[in-house]
């Protein structure tokens, strides 16, 4: 019998709180989100009803909710549709507060105060009674909470007003469920005061308006607020392809100011007339980017989106997005991307971007070559590549690259197997510009010329560039690359050879300064003096003024107990610049070796071919195990011009 009372008495509060809302609905009473939401749409005291754009009903009595005004529990769970919101934690009046020190789903009568505790949750700050808004008093109404958190990240913050995780930009009011509340959510405290809620016009009706022009005292922060929020929105763009297209809300007018392609698509002569706009072509979150920098001149991009952004920003002609962009990329610029952003930096044509894309793969070619993005890209990119004649790196290496860029271009092709026939169907003109004759004769033997990629004709002809004088005409270019022409040279310093010489784990250095530029492959070192000795040992040259190493190795050498020196090599070239200085580091570790004496301090090499280099040789100052000008080892470096 008591059962049936309360459950008449719960169903007569929710019929009750259905006709209320329906006759308290009003156009003019909107929240900070959307011109058609009402806040505390029933005006029971305690419900926490909000309606949303696209819902199906306003009636609390539909929703798994407790009826209008009822008090339920700290942390009960609160299961809603995806078109509502019902989770209130706090309910005021004009004249009073309540303060909520750990939000939870709770409803709360209008007429308490006092604290809530509980587990902090996800939380959202509606219903405002109506009635006691009509006239507001001098009063503010407020609500307190300390902890903000996202309902779509789960971070802190205000919405799209940047406090939350970087990669969520939802919005709270939305009819999706997802996003944050910009406006009512700020700094941990809700604060409305009177002046704010607006009344009595014949718009409105009486009812309570939330005034947010007032809030805002520039047009930076009233565009804002519209970016953050979707007021007054009057064009959508459904923007990329399934299954991460979005829908995405804008104003027609700002899209215009800021872009002459959305200019002439809404107000040109072929206008359109469509209220949503397809956009497969452009990923959303770069057009989130577009539309944000569009709205508020802020840019947000990161290495994940910038190429689809500069595309975004190239399409729809917002130069100054595209410049931010290309900035970006420039700064971040290295060896190890810098194909990858060539090839881009071709496809949106940004001549200064592949400018810098080809100047970093000059420097650092050997790496750049090793990075995984050599292999990704296209085949003009790569001819582009090759033409050029100040790339860093021996001929035998390059060529070594381009097999791999062949490999990987064969199995891009239909899975192709790489075989040394299909490897030249897909280099195509690319191999043209490898330049064989820079190689030196063994060079081209032990490599190139087994390849099978290279035909016999061709194998045949560069061996009798390679060995017979006069050189015949071939249809390979000769042209140096970056000064390298294929023949090493080496500069010797002492006079004289000593023995013996021990070490105990410290380097050997030598100071050195040239008058020209020179690229260094490796030292002459001297071996035992007992005979076929294996010796380990790591070779440095460092910049002296800025103490970087510019290039190192850590081989092993086998010397058969002669006076003769054995070759060290670097992995690539290092290159050295004129009238700067560098120190040559050897470390060695074996048996006592023989040593040089009666050194040189300048030493001019001559060759035919590339002219004259000087030397000069000083002393290292620092731990040096005895090496100096006239004695110890180090005796020779070996070079390119």
């Amino acid at each position: 019998m008591d059962g049936d009372k309360i459950k008449n008495e719960d169903q007569a509060k929710n019929k009750q709180c259905s006709n209320q809302k329906a006759s308290n609905q009003q156009p003019g009473f909107q929240s900070v989100a959307s011109q058609s939401q009402v806040i505390g749409a029933c005006g029971i005291a305690g419900c926490s009803d909000i309606s949303l754009p696209g819902s199906s009903s306003n009636d609390c009595s539909q929703l798994a909710v407790p009826p209008c005004g009822e008090q339920v529990t700290p942390q009960q769970t609160v299961q809603l549709p995806r078109s509502h919101r019902h989770s209130v934690n706090g309910v005021g009046t004009a004249n009073g507060a309540i303060s909520i020190s750990s939000p939870v789903n709770a409803v709360v009568k209008a007429s308490s105060t006092g604290t809530l505790s509980g587990s902090p949750s996800q939380f959202y700050v509606h219903s405002i009674k109506q009635e006691s808004m009509t006239s507001p008093s001098a009063s503010d109404f407020f609500v307190n909470f300390p902890t903000l958190v996202c309902s779509n990240c789960k971070g802190p913050g205000l919405g799209n007003s940047g406090l939350h995780t970087s990669t969520c930009s939802a919005n709270l009011f939305k009819s999706e469920d997802s996003g944050c509340d910009s406006e009512f959510v700020k700094s941990g405290q809700a604060f409305f005061q009177s002046s704010s809620l607006l009344g009595s016009s014949p718009q409105n009706q009486g009812q309570a308006v939330y005034n947010w022009q007032a809030t805002k005292t520039s047009v930076k922060e009233r565009l804002a607020f519209l970016y953050a929020t979707g007021t007054m929105t009057d064009i959508q763009f459904k923007v990329g392809k399934q299954p991460s297209q979005q829908i995405i809300s804008a104003h027609k007018f700002i899209l215009s100011v800021g872009s002459a392609v959305f200019d002439a698509l809404f107000n040109g002569h072929l206008a359109t007339s469509d209220t949503i706009i397809d956009i497969p072509d452009v990923e959303p979150a770069a057009f989130g980017a577009l539309l944000r920098f569009l709205y508020t001149d802020e840019v947000q991009i990161g290495p994940e989106t910038v190429m689809t952004t500069l595309y975004t920003a190239k399409k729809y002609a917002v130069p100054a997005l595209e410049r931010a962009c290309v900035d970006f990329l420039k700064r971040n610029l290295s060896p190890d991307n810098a194909f990858m952003l060539l090839t881009q930096a071709r496809l949106f044509d940004e001549p200064q971007l592949a400018a810098l894309c080809l100047e970093t793969i000059d420097k650092n070619t050997s790496e750049a070559l090793a990075a995984d993005g050599f292999t990704d890209i296209d085949l003009d990119t790569l001819c582009a590549v090759l033409e050029r004649d100040t790339l860093g790196i021996r001929e035998c290496k390059l060529f070594s690259a381009v097999c791999r860029w062949a490999e990987a271009e064969c199995l891009r092709q239909n899975n192709m197997p790489p075989t040394s026939e299909n490897q030249r169907r897909v280099l195509s003109q690319a191999l043209r510009l490898i330049r064989f004759p820079l190689m030196t004769v063994e060079e081209f033997a032990m490599g190139s010329a087994q390849s099978g990629i290279l035909e016999d004709r061709e194998v045949v002809e560069l061996f009798l560039y390679f060995t017979v004088n006069p050189k015949p005409v071939i249809s390979f270019s000769d042209v140096p690359r970056c000064c390298l022409t294929g023949k090493e040279q080496v500069v010797s310093r002492f006079c004289q050879i000593e023995s013996r010489w021990g070490y105990s784990g410290t380097s050997d250095r030598i100071r050195f300064m040239v008058n020209r530029r020179i690229f260094v492959v490796g030292f002459g070192l001297y071996g035992s003096i007992h005979g076929p000795t294996e010796y380990a040992v790591n070779i440095q040259i460092v910049h002296m003024d800025s103490t970087k190493v510019l290039g190192s190795n850590d081989p092993t050498f086998q010397c058969d107990g002669t006076t003769s020196t054995f070759r060290v090599m670097f992995k690539e070239p290092v290159e050295i610049l004129p009238n700067t200085s560098y120190i040559a580091c050897a470390t060695l570790k074996g048996p006592d070796s023989y040593y040089g004496s009666k050194g040189l301090r300048k030493v001019t090499h001559e060759s035919v071919s590339s002219g004259k280099v000087t030397f000069q040789f000083t002393y290292a100052a620092g731990n040096n195990n005895g090496t100096s000008v006239e004695d110890g080892q180090i005796p020779e470096i070996i070079f390119y011009t």
